[in-house]
């Protein structure tokens, strides 16, 4: 997180995910870059109550009742977990769930015929067998490509292997659980599974889908069991002004204002959320320890973190009092929750059956 003048894990504020991900070696540490800033949030005033006079922050025990306090621990499968098949594929989504996963963790673009699909990057390039943006492509051209066409378990893509090194290359289109997938097909097929949209774009970068994803899910009735985040504060805030009824996750900036309140002092930010949604590192900087998961919890607030793929730090973070790990491994995470027995499941309890 921002420290005055120190890097902050902030994307982008005007309207894009700057945030490039690439993993370049199979097997190894995902390789990101980070270029953000946090001048702006800084500058901003805090808002809210419940300063001290000594200044230090404190915390705002918050009576409305938020389920997702409740749904601990979660198991996300990020990209459906994307280290272990295809990212966002309903291959991966299908095989998380028989593994173990909760839930599970998908980035929403929209086409240039106003199609809501689920791909983690702004455009084709990383994971498919062609390049462009996913806003320039209509459903149709999207629906021909290869979204497994670079996978290798261990990594999200490796690429510059042999060709027979790819176990699922050229299964799709004629196979959909290996094309990009609509959101419309991920609540058609898993109706009662918990899920997490990330709007990764907004106004002006691309045409807003904010009230489009709202439709959507307003159509298929999912108002409980699902959240919708965006490193975007502006994506987030325009989703809850059309659907106040579905829970969001704090954008970057009401996440870093309210680490800052609780690492710097001062008052707690009023925060319409349901979750701050964090890494539990950012360089040298620690997010996620016992403070700040105790702030969290006593504002009212959720906390999932992600991605993490160790099962050392998943436990960890359990033991935190976390209410949702995000990983590409979630075979990997639904062992670790079900040894501590804390792999929650819709019903109320961890190994509880049925949908809630």
């Amino acid at each position: 997180m921002c420290i005055r003048d120190r890097r902050s894990f902030e994307r982008a504020p005007h309207g894009g995910d700057e945030v490039n991900e690439q993993v370049v070696e199979h097997g190894g540490e995902r390789l990101t870059a980070r270029r953000v800033t946090c001048e702006r949030w800084l500058e901003q005033p805090s808002r809210g109550t419940g300063e001290r006079a000594d200044g230090a922050a404190t915390i705002r025990l918050v009576t409305s009742a938020n389920p997702w306090l409740e749904r601990a621990v979660l198991a996300y499968a990020h990209q459906g977990g994307a280290w272990e098949s295809p990212s966002s594929t309903l291959f991966a989504i299908d095989r998380a769930l028989a593994a173990g996963a909760t839930a599970i963790e998908l980035d929403v673009h929209a086409t240039v015929d106003g199609e809501l699909v689920v791909c983690h990057d702004a455009t084709v390039d990383r994971t498919t067998n062609a390049e462009g943006a996913i806003s320039s492509f209509t459903l149709a051209e999207l629906r021909q490509l290869d979204n497994a066409f670079w996978f290798i378990p261990g990594a999200d893509v490796t690429p510059g292997r042999p060709a027979g090194d790819y176990p699922y290359r050229g299964r799709a289109p004629h196979e959909r659980e290996f094309g990009i997938a609509t959101v419309r097909e991920i609540l058609e097929r898993y109706p009662g599974v918990f899920l997490n949209f990330d709007i990764k774009q907004t106004a002006p970068v691309v045409e807003p889908y904010e009230a489009a994803l709202a439709s959507l899910l307003a159509e298929f009735g999912r108002v409980d069991g699902v959240i919708v985040a965006s490193f975007l504060d502006p994506a987030t805030e325009a989703f809850a002004q059309v659907a106040p009824d579905v829970a969001t996750s704090a954008g970057t900036l009401a996440t870093a204002e309210f680490w800052r309140a609780v690492n710097e002092g001062g008052p707690l930010p009023q925060l319409r959320a349901s979750a701050l949604q964090v890494p539990e590192h950012f360089g040298d900087i620690v997010v996620v320890d016992e403070k700040f998961v105790t702030a969290a919890h006593g504002a009212g607030l959720a906390v999932h973190v992600w991605t993490i793929n160790d099962a050392e730090s998943m436990g960890r973070l359990c033991d935190l009092g976390v209410d949702g790990i995000i990983s590409d491994v979630p075979s990997v995470l639904a062992g670790v929750l079900a040894e501590r027995g804390r792999n929650w499941r819709p019903g109320g309890s961890p190994g509880a059956e049925g949908l809630g």
